[in-house]
């Protein structure tokens, strides 16, 4: 029973679409239907920088507020904070207010990892911004990050001790880079489209 509260609560915070909800109220647009139409920060800053910002900075507190809660309601308890991390995820990725289309978890994925493996999140984050300085592309960036995630959780021993919270952490990263399968596709054809976000479109 515990287990299923502490799963439906994480999704149903993870799931809030702050890309979303912050296009329509401050450009009354639907940022599904521009750019990739995904409802993460990278296709909301195409829009408007600032609220891409904002959107990065929201998902990735969600994530966080679910493993945080989590472990205050429930001291000790690492895997139900592995559940609310990958739950959390979940929800993003999958929300009943959008029909279930969401978008890819890296920002939720960030924010609950934080707070189960904060020495891997530093390491997996000065490898994304190198990638993304060095190809341009926060897609590739993201997907080398998080599939690097689970191996260097373990070699860091940074995962409470726990092997059910590195397996949860496995799965959550596996399920961002399969929501990529598109940008991967783009990537092997080479038609990726590259990121700047001073280049990026104001509306």
């Amino acid at each position: 029973m515990t287990v299923f509260l502490t799963a439906a609560f994480s999704y149903l915070l993870g799931s809030i679409p702050f890309g979303f909800i912050l296009i329509r109220v401050f450009r009354g647009q639907d940022v599904r239907q521009t750019g990739s139409g995904n409802i993460g920060a990278t296709n909301v800053a195409r829009s408007s920088p600032a609220l891409g910002l904002l959107t990065l900075v929201l998902d990735g507190l969600k994530g966080l507020a679910a493993v945080a809660l989590t472990r205050a309601f429930f001291p000790g308890r690492n895997l139900l904070a592995g559940v609310a991390a990958l739950f959390a995820i979940l929800g993003h990725m999958f929300p009943m207010w959008l029909k279930f289309r969401g978008g890819k978890g890296v920002a939720t994925g960030l924010g609950s990892f934080v707070m189960l493996a904060p020495k891997t999140v530093l390491v997996t984050v000065g490898i994304f911004v190198a990638v993304v300085l060095v190809f341009r592309r926060v897609s590739l960036g993201s997907i080398v990050a998080v599939a690097l995630f689970p191996l260097l959780a373990w070699l860091l021993r940074d995962y409470d001790g726990a092997p059910q919270v590195l397996a949860l952490m496995a799965i959550s990263s596996l399920l961002v880079i399969a929501k990529h399968h598109q940008n991967i596709r783009r990537l092997l054809a080479g038609t990726e489209p590259r990121f700047t976000m001073w280049m990026s479109k104001q509306v």
